[in-house]
Protein backbone atom coordinates (compact mmCIF):
# COMPACT_ATOMS: atom_id res chain seq x y z
CA UNK A 1 0.00 0.00 0.00
CA UNK A 2 1.13 3.52 -0.72
CA UNK A 3 1.28 5.86 2.27
CA UNK A 4 0.88 9.38 0.91
CA UNK A 5 -0.53 11.58 3.70
CA UNK A 6 -3.95 13.16 3.37
CA UNK A 7 -2.66 16.68 2.59
CA UNK A 8 -0.66 15.28 -0.33
CA UNK A 9 -3.71 13.45 -1.65
CA UNK A 10 -5.76 16.63 -1.32
CA UNK A 11 -3.21 18.63 -3.35
CA UNK A 12 -3.29 15.97 -6.07
CA UNK A 13 -7.08 16.13 -6.21
CA UNK A 14 -6.98 19.93 -6.53
CA UNK A 15 -4.53 19.74 -9.45
CA UNK A 16 -6.82 17.39 -11.37
CA UNK A 17 -9.95 19.31 -10.40
CA UNK A 18 -8.47 22.51 -11.78
CA UNK A 19 -8.01 20.72 -15.12
CA UNK A 20 -11.59 19.46 -15.01
CA UNK A 21 -12.89 22.96 -14.40
CA UNK A 22 -10.82 24.36 -17.25
CA UNK A 23 -12.30 21.77 -19.60
CA UNK A 24 -15.88 22.23 -18.48
CA UNK A 25 -16.10 18.75 -16.95
CA UNK A 26 -18.19 17.95 -13.89
CA UNK A 27 -16.24 14.80 -12.98
CA UNK A 28 -13.55 12.42 -14.18
CA UNK A 29 -13.98 8.67 -14.45
CA UNK A 30 -10.61 7.15 -13.48
CA UNK A 31 -10.06 3.52 -14.48
CA UNK A 32 -6.24 3.22 -14.73
CA UNK A 33 -4.99 1.55 -11.54
CA UNK A 34 -1.75 3.62 -11.33
CA UNK A 35 -3.87 6.78 -11.43
CA UNK A 36 -6.24 5.40 -8.81
CA UNK A 37 -3.24 4.66 -6.58
CA UNK A 38 -1.98 8.22 -7.06
CA UNK A 39 -5.30 9.68 -5.99
CA UNK A 40 -6.19 7.27 -3.17
CA UNK A 41 -3.20 5.11 -2.05
CA UNK A 42 -5.19 2.02 -3.15
CA UNK A 43 -2.97 -0.81 -4.41
CA UNK A 44 -5.59 -3.50 -5.06
CA UNK A 45 -6.44 -4.99 -8.43
CA UNK A 46 -10.02 -3.77 -8.94
CA UNK A 47 -11.52 -0.32 -8.45
CA UNK A 48 -12.98 2.65 -10.28
CA UNK A 49 -12.80 6.25 -9.08
CA UNK A 50 -15.06 9.15 -9.98
CA UNK A 51 -13.44 12.45 -9.02
CA UNK A 52 -15.95 15.30 -8.80
CA UNK A 53 -15.63 18.90 -7.64
CA UNK A 54 -16.43 18.12 -4.02
CA UNK A 55 -16.16 14.36 -3.58
CA UNK A 56 -14.11 11.35 -4.56
CA UNK A 57 -16.35 8.35 -5.17
CA UNK A 58 -14.53 5.03 -4.83
CA UNK A 59 -16.15 1.97 -6.40
CA UNK A 60 -14.82 -1.44 -5.45
CA UNK A 61 -16.05 -4.93 -4.61
CA UNK A 62 -16.45 -6.80 -1.34
CA UNK A 63 -12.87 -8.14 -1.42
CA UNK A 64 -11.51 -4.68 -0.68
CA UNK A 65 -14.13 -3.10 1.55
CA UNK A 66 -12.26 -3.87 4.77
CA UNK A 67 -8.93 -2.79 3.28
CA UNK A 68 -10.38 0.50 2.07
CA UNK A 69 -12.12 1.14 5.38
CA UNK A 70 -8.88 0.56 7.29
CA UNK A 71 -6.99 2.74 4.82
CA UNK A 72 -9.32 5.63 5.55
CA UNK A 73 -8.99 5.34 9.33
CA UNK A 74 -5.37 6.55 9.29
CA UNK A 75 -3.44 9.79 8.67
CA UNK A 76 -3.43 8.65 5.05
CA UNK A 77 -7.20 8.84 4.64
CA UNK A 78 -8.61 10.08 1.35
CA UNK A 79 -10.25 13.51 1.70
CA UNK A 80 -13.97 13.83 0.87
CA UNK A 81 -14.21 10.10 0.27
CA UNK A 82 -17.34 8.07 -0.39
CA UNK A 83 -17.26 4.29 -0.80
CA UNK A 84 -19.62 2.56 -3.22
CA UNK A 85 -19.65 -1.25 -3.04
CA UNK A 86 -20.15 -3.11 -6.30
CA UNK A 87 -23.54 -4.77 -6.61
CA UNK A 88 -23.52 -7.27 -9.45
CA UNK A 89 -20.87 -5.90 -11.80
CA UNK A 90 -18.55 -2.91 -11.84
CA UNK A 91 -20.05 -1.42 -14.99
CA UNK A 92 -23.64 -1.86 -13.83
CA UNK A 93 -22.79 -0.26 -10.49
CA UNK A 94 -20.96 2.59 -12.23
CA UNK A 95 -23.82 3.23 -14.67
CA UNK A 96 -26.37 3.17 -11.87
CA UNK A 97 -24.33 5.65 -9.87
CA UNK A 98 -23.73 8.04 -12.78
CA UNK A 99 -27.43 8.00 -13.62
CA UNK A 100 -28.18 9.54 -10.21
CA UNK A 101 -25.76 12.47 -10.62
CA UNK A 102 -26.83 15.87 -11.96
CA UNK A 103 -23.71 16.09 -14.14
CA UNK A 104 -23.81 17.00 -17.83
CA UNK A 105 -20.20 16.26 -18.91
CA UNK A 106 -18.09 13.46 -17.47
CA UNK A 107 -14.53 12.90 -18.60
CA UNK A 108 -13.10 9.44 -19.07
CA UNK A 109 -9.54 8.23 -19.60
CA UNK A 110 -9.54 7.49 -23.32
CA UNK A 111 -6.27 5.57 -23.18
CA UNK A 112 -7.68 3.22 -20.54
CA UNK A 113 -11.26 2.71 -21.75
CA UNK A 114 -12.06 0.08 -24.37
CA UNK A 115 -14.42 0.92 -27.22
CA UNK A 116 -16.74 -1.88 -26.11
CA UNK A 117 -16.93 -0.63 -22.53
CA UNK A 118 -17.50 2.97 -23.61
CA UNK A 119 -20.23 1.88 -26.01
CA UNK A 120 -22.02 -0.13 -23.34
CA UNK A 121 -21.79 2.66 -20.78
CA UNK A 122 -23.02 5.28 -23.25
CA UNK A 123 -25.96 3.14 -24.36
CA UNK A 124 -26.91 2.24 -20.78
CA UNK A 125 -26.93 5.86 -19.65
CA UNK A 126 -28.91 6.90 -22.72
CA UNK A 127 -31.59 4.30 -21.94
CA UNK A 128 -32.30 5.83 -18.53
CA UNK A 129 -35.20 7.99 -17.50
CA UNK A 130 -33.18 11.20 -17.26
CA UNK A 131 -31.06 12.96 -19.90
CA UNK A 132 -27.71 11.20 -20.15
CA UNK A 133 -24.50 13.02 -19.39
CA UNK A 134 -22.00 13.41 -22.21
CA UNK A 135 -18.97 11.16 -21.84
CA UNK A 136 -15.96 13.20 -23.00
CA UNK A 137 -12.58 11.69 -23.83
CA UNK A 138 -9.59 13.03 -21.90
CA UNK A 139 -5.90 12.34 -22.39
CA UNK A 140 -3.45 12.11 -19.51
CA UNK A 141 -5.10 14.41 -16.98
CA UNK A 142 -3.84 12.44 -13.99
CA UNK A 143 -0.60 11.36 -15.67
CA UNK A 144 0.39 15.00 -16.20
CA UNK A 145 -0.11 15.67 -12.50
CA UNK A 146 2.10 12.68 -11.73
CA UNK A 147 5.06 14.00 -13.73
CA UNK A 148 6.19 16.44 -11.04
CA UNK A 149 6.61 14.62 -7.76
CA UNK A 150 5.43 16.09 -4.48
CA UNK A 151 7.46 16.14 -1.26
CA UNK A 152 6.15 12.75 -0.14
CA UNK A 153 7.02 11.13 -3.45
CA UNK A 154 10.49 12.69 -3.53
CA UNK A 155 11.25 11.46 0.00
CA UNK A 156 9.97 7.98 -0.89
CA UNK A 157 12.06 7.79 -4.04
CA UNK A 158 15.17 9.10 -2.31
CA UNK A 159 14.86 6.25 0.19
CA UNK A 160 14.16 3.75 -2.58
CA UNK A 161 17.24 4.93 -4.49
CA UNK A 162 19.37 4.67 -1.35
CA UNK A 163 18.25 1.08 -0.85
CA UNK A 164 18.78 0.20 -4.49
CA UNK A 165 22.27 1.69 -4.35
CA UNK A 166 23.10 -0.64 -1.47
CA UNK A 167 21.75 -3.56 -3.49
CA UNK A 168 23.88 -2.50 -6.45
CA UNK A 169 27.04 -2.39 -4.33
CA UNK A 170 26.39 -6.04 -3.42
CA UNK A 171 25.34 -7.04 -6.93
CA UNK A 172 28.64 -5.89 -8.40
CA UNK A 173 30.36 -8.57 -6.30
CA UNK A 174 27.85 -11.33 -7.14
CA UNK A 175 28.97 -11.94 -10.72
CA UNK A 176 30.83 -15.26 -11.04
CA UNK A 177 32.51 -17.17 -13.83
CA UNK A 178 30.55 -20.30 -14.64
CA UNK A 179 27.30 -18.74 -13.40
CA UNK A 180 24.21 -18.82 -15.63
CA UNK A 181 22.64 -15.46 -16.44
CA UNK A 182 19.31 -16.76 -15.15
CA UNK A 183 20.81 -17.72 -11.78
CA UNK A 184 22.45 -14.31 -11.42
CA UNK A 185 19.17 -12.54 -12.19
CA UNK A 186 17.36 -14.65 -9.59
CA UNK A 187 20.01 -13.81 -7.00
CA UNK A 188 19.60 -10.10 -7.74
CA UNK A 189 15.81 -10.37 -7.38
CA UNK A 190 16.23 -12.03 -4.00
CA UNK A 191 18.62 -9.31 -2.86
CA UNK A 192 16.08 -6.66 -3.91
CA UNK A 193 13.44 -8.28 -1.71
CA UNK A 194 15.92 -8.53 1.17
CA UNK A 195 16.48 -4.77 0.93
CA UNK A 196 12.83 -4.11 1.76
CA UNK A 197 11.36 -3.67 -1.70
CA UNK A 198 7.90 -5.06 -2.38
CA UNK A 199 9.11 -6.66 -5.60
CA UNK A 200 11.36 -6.09 -8.57
CA UNK A 201 10.20 -3.20 -10.73
CA UNK A 202 10.63 -5.20 -13.96
CA UNK A 203 12.27 -8.39 -15.19
CA UNK A 204 15.89 -8.14 -14.12
CA UNK A 205 18.44 -8.09 -16.94
CA UNK A 206 21.71 -10.01 -16.61
CA UNK A 207 23.20 -10.01 -20.11
CA UNK A 208 26.69 -11.38 -20.67
CA UNK A 209 29.10 -11.43 -23.59
CA UNK A 210 27.32 -11.02 -26.95
CA UNK A 211 23.95 -10.91 -25.14
CA UNK A 212 24.99 -7.55 -23.69
CA UNK A 213 24.46 -6.11 -27.18
CA UNK A 214 20.70 -6.61 -26.64
CA UNK A 215 19.34 -3.66 -24.62
CA UNK A 216 16.41 -5.72 -23.27
CA UNK A 217 18.05 -9.13 -23.18
CA UNK A 218 16.28 -11.84 -21.21
CA UNK A 219 18.60 -13.79 -18.88
CA UNK A 220 18.98 -17.35 -20.06
CA UNK A 221 21.22 -20.37 -19.61
CA UNK A 222 24.33 -18.77 -21.09
CA UNK A 223 27.29 -19.23 -18.77
CA UNK A 224 29.27 -16.14 -17.80
CA UNK A 225 32.85 -16.57 -18.96
CA UNK A 226 36.24 -14.88 -18.66
CA UNK A 227 36.42 -11.70 -20.72
CA UNK A 228 32.67 -11.04 -20.75
CA UNK A 229 31.11 -7.68 -20.19
CA UNK A 230 27.94 -8.19 -18.14
CA UNK A 231 25.13 -5.63 -18.18
CA UNK A 232 23.09 -5.68 -14.96
CA UNK A 233 19.83 -3.71 -15.09
CA UNK A 234 17.47 -4.03 -12.13
CA UNK A 235 15.02 -2.05 -10.03
CA UNK A 236 12.63 -2.26 -7.13
CA UNK A 237 9.21 -1.07 -6.00
CA UNK A 238 9.30 0.64 -2.60
CA UNK A 239 6.09 1.96 -1.05
CA UNK A 240 4.57 1.68 -4.54
CA UNK A 241 7.31 3.73 -6.27
CA UNK A 242 9.87 2.44 -8.77
CA UNK A 243 13.60 3.00 -9.01
CA UNK A 244 15.94 1.64 -11.67
CA UNK A 245 19.72 1.24 -12.05
CA UNK A 246 22.22 -0.29 -14.47
CA UNK A 247 25.90 -1.07 -14.22
CA UNK A 248 28.26 -3.00 -16.48
CA UNK A 249 31.06 -5.18 -15.10
CA UNK A 250 33.98 -6.98 -16.69
CA UNK A 251 34.67 -10.61 -15.86
CA UNK A 252 38.42 -10.61 -15.49
CA UNK A 253 40.68 -7.86 -16.81
CA UNK A 254 38.84 -5.65 -19.27
CA UNK A 255 40.12 -5.45 -22.82
CA UNK A 256 41.24 -2.12 -24.21
CA UNK A 257 38.10 -2.05 -26.38
CA UNK A 258 35.88 -2.68 -23.36
CA UNK A 259 37.58 0.16 -21.51
CA UNK A 260 37.13 2.53 -24.45
CA UNK A 261 33.43 1.76 -24.87
CA UNK A 262 32.77 1.93 -21.13
CA UNK A 263 34.60 5.26 -20.84
CA UNK A 264 32.57 6.70 -23.71
CA UNK A 265 29.27 5.61 -22.15
CA UNK A 266 30.36 6.95 -18.77
CA UNK A 267 31.22 10.30 -20.34
CA UNK A 268 27.82 10.37 -22.07
CA UNK A 269 26.13 9.68 -18.73
CA UNK A 270 28.11 12.45 -17.02
CA UNK A 271 27.38 15.02 -19.73
CA UNK A 272 23.68 14.23 -19.81
CA UNK A 273 23.40 14.61 -16.04
CA UNK A 274 25.36 17.87 -16.16
CA UNK A 275 22.83 19.11 -18.73
CA UNK A 276 19.82 18.54 -16.45
CA UNK A 277 18.38 21.78 -15.06
CA UNK A 278 14.97 23.46 -14.81
CA UNK A 279 13.91 24.81 -18.18
CA UNK A 280 16.28 22.58 -20.12
CA UNK A 281 14.72 20.76 -23.07
CA UNK A 282 14.44 17.00 -22.67
CA UNK A 283 15.73 16.76 -26.23
CA UNK A 284 18.84 18.75 -25.30
CA UNK A 285 19.54 16.35 -22.42
CA UNK A 286 19.27 13.43 -24.81
CA UNK A 287 21.54 15.17 -27.31
CA UNK A 288 24.21 15.66 -24.65
CA UNK A 289 24.52 11.89 -24.30
CA UNK A 290 23.96 11.06 -27.97
CA UNK A 291 26.45 13.59 -29.32
CA UNK A 292 29.09 12.39 -26.87
CA UNK A 293 28.77 8.82 -28.10
CA UNK A 294 28.78 9.97 -31.71
CA UNK A 295 32.03 11.79 -31.00
CA UNK A 296 33.52 8.44 -30.00
CA UNK A 297 32.26 6.75 -33.16
CA UNK A 298 29.43 5.05 -31.25
CA UNK A 299 26.47 7.09 -32.46
CA UNK A 300 24.96 4.18 -34.36
CA UNK A 301 25.45 1.91 -31.34
CA UNK A 302 23.01 3.93 -29.21
CA UNK A 303 19.47 3.39 -30.43
CA UNK A 304 17.16 3.93 -27.45
CA UNK A 305 16.30 7.08 -25.51
CA UNK A 306 18.59 8.51 -22.86
CA UNK A 307 16.02 8.21 -20.09
CA UNK A 308 12.45 7.73 -18.91
CA UNK A 309 10.38 9.02 -16.05
CA UNK A 310 10.04 7.06 -12.83
CA UNK A 311 7.25 6.94 -10.28
CA UNK A 312 4.29 4.68 -9.69
CA UNK A 313 5.22 3.09 -13.02
CA UNK A 314 8.75 2.24 -14.05
CA UNK A 315 8.26 3.89 -17.45
CA UNK A 316 6.35 7.16 -17.41
CA UNK A 317 6.81 10.76 -18.52
CA UNK A 318 9.02 12.62 -19.12
CA UNK A 319 10.77 10.70 -21.92
CA UNK A 320 14.35 11.86 -22.42
CA UNK A 321 14.75 11.08 -26.09
CA UNK A 322 15.77 12.51 -29.42
CA UNK A 323 13.52 15.00 -31.13
CA UNK A 324 11.31 13.69 -33.94
CA UNK A 325 10.69 16.68 -36.22
CA UNK A 326 7.39 15.27 -37.49
CA UNK A 327 6.00 14.87 -33.95
CA UNK A 328 7.93 17.02 -31.49
CA UNK A 329 7.31 20.53 -32.77
CA UNK A 330 8.02 22.31 -29.48
CA UNK A 331 10.73 22.13 -26.87
CA UNK A 332 9.55 20.34 -23.75
CA UNK A 333 11.39 21.56 -20.70
CA UNK A 334 12.05 19.57 -17.57
CA UNK A 335 10.96 21.11 -14.29
CA UNK A 336 11.64 20.78 -10.54
CA UNK A 337 10.12 17.63 -9.09
CA UNK A 338 10.61 15.50 -12.18
CA UNK A 339 12.47 12.22 -11.61
CA UNK A 340 13.86 10.22 -14.50
CA UNK A 341 16.69 7.94 -15.51
CA UNK A 342 19.82 8.80 -17.43
CA UNK A 343 20.92 5.60 -19.19
CA UNK A 344 23.08 5.92 -22.29
CA UNK A 345 24.45 2.73 -23.78
CA UNK A 346 26.48 1.35 -26.66
CA UNK A 347 25.58 -2.01 -28.22
CA UNK A 348 27.82 -3.78 -30.71
CA UNK A 349 26.30 -6.97 -32.19
CA UNK A 350 28.47 -10.03 -31.80
CA UNK A 351 30.74 -8.26 -29.30
CA UNK A 352 28.64 -7.02 -26.41
CA UNK A 353 27.54 -3.76 -24.88
CA UNK A 354 27.73 -1.27 -22.04
CA UNK A 355 24.99 0.66 -20.26
CA UNK A 356 25.22 2.91 -17.20
CA UNK A 357 22.01 4.14 -15.60
CA UNK A 358 21.21 6.41 -12.68
CA UNK A 359 18.06 8.09 -11.35
CA UNK A 360 18.03 11.89 -11.13
CA UNK A 361 15.76 14.52 -9.59
CA UNK A 362 15.37 17.96 -11.16
CA UNK A 363 15.76 20.49 -8.35
CA UNK A 364 15.04 24.23 -8.24
CA UNK A 365 18.63 25.04 -9.19
CA UNK A 366 19.91 21.95 -10.97
CA UNK A 367 19.96 18.20 -10.50
CA UNK A 368 20.33 15.68 -7.68
CA UNK A 369 21.58 12.18 -8.51
CA UNK A 370 19.52 9.86 -6.33
CA UNK A 371 21.44 6.63 -6.94
CA UNK A 372 24.97 6.44 -5.58
CA UNK A 373 27.13 3.61 -6.93
CA UNK A 374 30.53 3.78 -8.57
CA UNK A 375 30.49 4.26 -12.33
CA UNK A 376 34.03 2.87 -12.67
CA UNK A 377 34.38 -0.28 -14.76
CA UNK A 378 34.54 -2.99 -12.10
CA UNK A 379 36.57 -6.10 -12.86
CA UNK A 380 35.39 -9.21 -11.03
Amino acid sequence: MSHAPSPALSRRHHIVRDELSARGLDALLVTALPNILYLTNFTGSSATVVLAADRLYFITDSRYVETVSAMNATPHHVPDFELIVVDGSYDATLAGFLATRPWTRIGFEAEHMTVARLGWLTATLAAGDTPAAELAATDGLVERARVRKDDYEIATMREAARRLSEVAADVLTMVRRGQAERDLAMAIDWRIRQAGFERSAFDTIAASGPNAALPHARPGERTITEGDLVVLDFGGVYDSYCVDLTRTVSVGPASSRAREVHAAVREARDRAIACVAPGRSRFEIDAAARDTLAGHGLGEAFGHGTGHGLGIEVHEDPRITRRRPDVNTQDEAVAPGMIFTIEPGAYLPGWGGVRIEDDVLVTADGVEVLTDVTTELIEV
